[in-house]
Parts: structure tokens; C-alpha cells; sequence
């Protein structure tokens, strides 16, 4: 799937959000990565700008250098020449012990304060659809310094007033919310990336703001695809495009069979 006003028969979507989300992590830090496009992301950055990242899996895996995508989070190649081939309570307790500087998550449904629904869409015990649930996104989410989100496609389906159901919490309702539930001060929400822009979060009202559109998205079609008002920054960027090395490791090196780059 092309992405709109971007790609011009260079690239798919994926590959572009995979770019986006590369950017997105530094080097010499940590971050817990969930399957699909995170792993896409991590990998690239890892490949590219921050050699020493070190990539955590819920399953155990930790700082592996990944010969190619992984299936899942809890396959063998998760622990490729990695620096501990330990447990999910091991990983999840060096989350909490706030050893993960980012956590990078999916998301079905996400709020104006960034909290995210991987559970169901309706209600609960009669749901329209049934998700894959939270795996490590509620303890990533939480004990995170910083979270990601990465959304394919940004619609008024999946950018709503509230989720359906409350999978991984953002800011809650608000400033100084997730302090009171009993999570970090400092922690949350850091970034969204969608097919039409990248967000951050207003430090005074912890509500979602557009920072960068991606080239050839206009603000009104990030408006149009949202129920919630968007704020948008006073400093609006373009997001940056792939170069061809950025490509071709997507490509060769990390997903060849298109497992996730050919949905």
C-alpha cells in the first residue's frame, strides 16, 4: 500500500513508517518492542544510526543483534548473539526497575492522551471485534520512561474520544493522572506516528499535538481522520524521507520475505 503525497512508486507504507519509527530511538539506549513494525523500526535503527541500541523482548530476549524479523516476540532468533537469554519476569522487572528507556507499541484505538486499545472493539464481553489483547504493551506502557505508538491507519476509527477498552495507559484523563494511579512521574506517552503525520504531547495539558506531516499531508486531513481535536504545533515540520540505503536493509536484510513490510 502506497502512502499517500510520499512514496511516488519508491516505497510502501511500511517501509516509510518503519523509517519514521527508526528516527524516533537513539543510541546507546533501551526499548521494549512489540511485534510487526516496532521490530521493524528498532531493527533499522540498530542498523543504521544507533549500533549500540539494545532491543528487549518480552519473552527474554536481550540485546540481540537479529539476523532478520522475527515471527514473534518469543522466537529463537530473539536471542542472536544477544547479551541474556532470560524470562518475561526478567524483562518485565527490568522495566519496572525503569531500565527501558522507550517501549514501542501498537495500537488499534489510541485517545487525545495517548492511551491505547489492543483488547476489543465494543464492549468487552459482547465485542465487534476481538484483538490480539496486551501481551507486554500494559507493563511496557507503564514502566517505560518513554512510550512510542505506531498506527498503519489513522482514521476516526482509530484515533478516538475514548478507547473502547483501556489496554495500555497514556496520560490517563490528564495532567498529573498517571502520577496518581501509581506510575512514574515523567513517564508516558512520547511520540505517535501515523500514515499522515508524527505527534508529541502538550507538556501543560498532556493532549496529542501534530508536529511533522509527512510530505504531501495537509492539516485538514489529519483533522478529518481524528473524532478528537488535534492541536497543532506553532513549530510544524515535514517529516523526513528514506534514503536508499535505509531501503535497501528494509528490503534485504531485515524483512525479505515481506512479512511484515508486504501487508
Amino acid at each position: 500500500m502506497p502512502i499517500r503525497g510520499v512514496a511516488k512508486g519508491k516505497y510502501r507504507l511500511r517501509e516509510y513508517l518503519a523509517f519514521i519509527g527508526a528516527s524516533m530511538l537513539d543510541d546507546k539506549r533501551s526499548v521494549l518492542v512489540g511485534t510487526g513494525l516496532p521490530m521493524l523500526a528498532a531493527m533499522l535503527a540498530q542498523k543504521t544510526h544507533a549500533p549500540n541500541l539494545l532491543i528487549m523482548f518480552e519473552a527474554g530476549g536481550v540485546g540481540p543483534q537479529l539476523p532478520e524479523l522475527p515471527v514473534s516476540v518469543g522466537e529463537s532468533t530473539t536471542y542472536y548473539r544477544g547479551v541474556a537469554a532470560s524470562s518475561m519476569h526478567e524483562v518485565m522487572s527490568m522495566c519496572q526497575a525503569g531500565y527501558a528507556d522507550y517501549a514501542f507499541l501498537g495500537a488499534a484505538q489510541v485517545d487525545m492522551y495517548g492511551n491505547i486499545n489492543t483488547t476489543v472493539i465494543g464492549e468487552h464481553d459482547s465485542p465487534r471485534v476481538r484483538l490480539p489483547g496486551s501481551g507486554g504493551a500494559n507493563d511496557g506502557g507503564s514502566f517505560a520512561q518513554k512510550f512510542i505508538t505506531i498506527i498503519a491507519n489513522q482514521s476516526r476509527r482509530s484515533f478516538v474520544n475514548r478507547v473502547d477498552f483501556l489496554t495500555t495507559p497514556g496520560y490517563l484523563d490528564g495532567p498529573g493522572a498517571r502520577e496518581r494511579a501509581g506510575l512514574a512521574s515523567g513517564s508516558g506517552p512520547y511520540r505517535v506516528i501515523t500514515q499522515l503525520g508524527i505527534f508529541d504531547f502538550e507538556e501543560e495539558t498532556k493532549r496529542m499535538r501534530l508536529i511533522s506531516l509527512h510530505p504531501g499531508v495537509s492539516t485538514a486531513e489529519v483533522k478529518e481522520n481524528s473524532e478528537f481535536d488535534i492541536i497543532m504545533s506553532d513549530k510544524l515540520g515535514t517529516s523526513p524521507e528514506p534514503a536508499a540505503q535505509h531501503l535497501q536493509i528494509l528490503r534485504e536484510e531485515i524483512d525479505p520475505a515481506d512479512v511484515v513490510l508486504g501487508k
